[in-house]
Parts: structure tokens; sequence; C-alpha cells
């Protein structure tokens, strides 16, 4: 065996943390930090297989509802997908500026200080992300056990006790190898741009047929607060096209990736959205829309028969990928608080001989699973909902700030100013108008985001902490970095 092979396996079981640090210094190749492995290809299917999720197969209906009429939910569907433009566009430059991981928590970091940071930390880590994967996973497993309970609802704790296991694969995955996630990625959201290509495909032969009937302005919702409630379900369905942001230290060359992942996905996925919605009102009429929780199931049974199946087992692929999306992009939002202070150091760490955030990978599923023990889950995404938005509002807000205070920093990609402004206008449409419309889910979701201030005054800002207290989380760091074999990024490997 020769010194290379002797070094691969070396084994780090039942040894020290020194004995590890003293191998690392004996080796001259290599850091323990993230590495940049994902090509374009990757970041394109990242940031399409965490948009693309169950959002487009359940979304129309909230739209619809909000909207009135056929027509105008399709303009709601498209304005959604140049919102999301816009801001993707804007957090390129913002991502090639500010080359760390965490995306919109490291550009609020950077910008405003730790304060606010914190606190988008805190909502999106505590239960933003938990929620949302409990939700897709909860999804996912509704549809895959679907075909096998066609006459009645699939019981509880199968539906549960799946979705725990679905979580559970993709953390070992992403625990174990970056190469694998992505895999998992690319594979599913082709299985899921399949399923949408054989609905729009089949929506073009209902126009060929002349199924133009419900494609009218006939009730149009006059009343604008209900309108900017309508972007809710609509950009419900477009999050994530920020995600790939969240990863940025692992993509390669990002100046040049970075921005042609972000405007081939968003053109992507917009397209694929308008058509697909236009698929569904060839067949569906507005009542027949409005009444269904799953109207890419409704569809499918009005027009393939026997073959009705093969929906919901897409659907289930879908949000299989998109559950793997979420815990790919909200691991890397925790080690990024980490790096910064503000969460245990234990997710700052990275797995020595995978090179992954195995600790951050591991505390999102841990949330996660938390949450499947509750059935109300989508109540607290729901009040969250709107300081998801405030946020990336204000990460967007960042850039014409940072234009003013640091004109010298290197901007590799620079927007026009517009382009900012015009999303700033529409965040705070989309976000004040809907106050008016629901005080009391809003009054909920600022006093979950007013959790987090006696948090960092107790825990983050506070600095003499007492001995017992730093023994304790000494220990408890050093046990944790022992079980998981990890280390601190930078460290040097080599």
């Amino acid at each position: 065996m020769d010194s290379k092979e002797a070094k691969k396996n070396v084994s780090y079981e039942n040894i020290s943390l020194n004995e590890i640090k003293e191998d690392f210094k004996k080796r001259d190749d290599d850091q323990v930090e993230l590495k940049p492995k994902m090509t374009l290809l990757n970041g394109v299917t990242v940031i399409v297989g965490s948009i693309i999720g169950s959002g487009i197969f359940v979304s129309p209906s909230g739209v619809l509802k909000e909207t009135g009429s056929v027509n105008m939910s399709l303009m709601v569907w498209i304005t959604s997908g140049i919102f999301s433009m816009i801001g993707a566009y804007c957090y390129a430059e913002l991502g090639c500026m500010i080359k760390k991981t965490g995306a919109d928590y490291a550009y609020i970091m950077v910008t405003f200080g730790n304060f606010l940071a914190f606190l988008r930390l805190w909502v999106e880590c505590i239960i933003v992300r938990p929620c949302s994967q409990a939700i897709v996973a909860l999804t996912f497993s509704i549809y895959a056990t679907k075909p096998f309970f066609p006459e009645c609802d699939p019981p509880d704790e199968a539906v549960r006790l799946l979705a725990a296991i679905c979580i559970c694969l993709l953390t070992f995955i992403n625990c174990y190898e970056v190469k694998w996630a992505t895999f998992v990625q690319d594979i599913f959201t082709y299985a899921k741009l399949l399923a949408l290509f054989i609905i729009i495909a089949t929506g073009i032969v209902q126009l060929g047929r002349g199924k133009v009937e419900n494609f009218t302005w006939e009730n149009t919702e006059t009343d604008v607060t209900k309108i900017a409630l309508s972007f809710y379900s609509g950009l419900f369905a477009y999050n994530g096209w920020n995600y790939l942001n969240f990863v940025i230290e692992e993509l390669q060359d990002p100046v040049k990736n970075l921005p042609k992942a972000i405007s081939i996905s968003c053109i992507l996925v917009t397209v694929v959205y308008v058509l697909t919605n236009i698929a569904f009102y060839t067949t569906l009429s507005v009542p027949e829309v409005l009444g269904s929780e799953a109207v890419a199931v409704t569809f499918a049974e009005r027009l393939y028969g026997k073959f009705a199946f093969m929906i919901p087992i897409f659907v289930a692929m879908s949000t299989f990928g998109g559950v793997n999306g979420i815990l790919l992009t909200s691991s890397r939002l925790f080690y990024a608080g980490a790096c910064e202070g503000q969460m245990p150091e234990i997710l700052s760490m990275i797995q020595v001989k995978k090179m992954t955030p195995a600790p951050a990978v591991l505390i999102v599923a841990m949330l996660s699973l938390f949450y499947l023990s509750s059935s109300n889950i989508f109540a607290l995404i729901n009040y969250t909902g709107f300081a998801t938005w405030v946020s990336i509002g204000l990460a967007v807000f960042c850039l014409p700030w940072l234009r003013w205070k640091h004109p010298e920093w290197n901007r590799p990609i620079k927007v026009h100013l517009i382009f900012p402004v015009l999303y700033i206008l529409a965040t705070i449409f989309i976000t004040i108008v809907p106050m008016i419309a629901s005080p009391i889910e809003t009054g909920i979701g600022i006093a979950i985001i007013a959790t987090g201030i006696p948090v960092y005054f107790f825990f983050i800002a506070r600095k003499n902490k007492s001995q017992f207290e730093k023994k304790i989380l000494a220990c408890c760091n050093t046990s944790l970095q022992k079980l998981l074999i990890v280390m601190p990024p930078s460290a040097k490997q080599a």
C-alpha cells in the first residue's frame, strides 16, 4: 500500500481531536472547507429543483380564488415570474460581490449588521425552512401513497412515517457526498419537468381542439388587497429562486455561472408555469379548479383515464427533489450563521473525509422531523410568509445601499438600479397591502419574528458569559466534534 492509499484509509474512530489535528498537519494537499464541486448544470437543477416542488400542482386554485378570473390569474403567474427574475438578477450582483454562503443572511449581515441579520436567520432556521421541508415531505408521502389508496386518503401515520423516511434518506445523502445530493437533484428535476411537459403537451392538444372557453376576464376581482393576496400563492410556487446563492461557495466559477444559472432557471420555470396553467384551464372550469386540492390530479383524472395514476407518481418525484433542494440549501444557511457566531459553533464545522457540513444538515433534518409531529404547520408558514418577502426585500435593498456606501467595491456584475427599485416597491405592495386584508395572521407573524429579539440579546450579544456556561459549551462542542468527526472550516487538513 502506497502513502496515498494509507492516507485514504486512516480511521478517525476512537481517537482524540488532538490526534486528528496532528494527522492534518502531516498532510499538505487540501483544506477542510466546502468545495466548488457544482457545475452550471448542477446550479440550474438546484434552482429549478428547489422552485418546482408541490406549488405548481396545488397553487393554481389559491391564485384563482383571489383573482376571480382565469385571465387575471395568468397575469399573476406571469407577474410573479417576472418579479422573481428581477429579484434573482439583483441577487446575482450581491452574490458575486459578497461571496459568502448564506445568501440574503450574509448580505444583510455585511450591510446592516448583526441584529437584523440574526432576525432573518432566526425566522428562516427555526420555522420557515424546517416547516417548508416538513410540508414538502408530507406532500411527497401523500402522493407516493395515493396509488395504494385510490378511493380514500392514506392513513395519517403511514404518511408521516414515509415523510420521515424521506427526510432521513436525503439527510444521509447530503451528509455523505455533495455530488450525490446534486445527482439526486438533477434526476428528480428532470422527472418533474417531464411531468409538466406531459401536462403542457396535453394542453397544446386541447387548444388545438378549440378548448378556450374558460379563458375570460369574467368575475375578475376588483379589490386590490385580494389581488395582492393572490401573489402569496403565486410567489409560493416560485419560492426557491434565491437558493443557489446559499451554496455559492460550492459553485464553480460563480461570477460566470451564477447569473447564467439564475437566468436560465427563472425563464424556464416561468414559461413552464404559465403553460402548465394554460393547460389546466383548457380542461378544468373555474369551479373545478377552486374545488380541487390537487389540480394536476383532477386534470389527469379527466383526461388520462387508467393512466391517471402516473401524475401522483410524478408529483411525488417532484416533491422528493424539492425536499432535497431545501435540505441542501437550508443546511448552508445554518452553516453560514454558525460561521458568523450566531449559531452554535458545531454547525460551522465540516466532515473531514466527506467535506460536507454534516452537523448543519443533521440539525435541519431534526427540526423538520420535529415539525412532522404537528398537523398545523401550514398555518405557521402562512404566518411567516410575509416575513420571508420582507427579508428578501431588505436583502435587495442592500444593493442600492452598498452602491452608495461602498462604490469602490468590486462588482463583477452590475445591474441597473431600476431593477432593485422596482423589486422593493413590489415587495412593499405584496407585504403592506395584505396586512390590511389579514391583520391577525400578520400580527402572529410579527410576534414570531419578535421571539428572536430576546434570544439575540441573551445568547448572541451578551459577551460576559460565566465560566460555567463556557465550560458546558466547550464540553458539548468537543463531544460532538468527536462523534461526527468534524473540524472548523479552513483548518488545515493538509
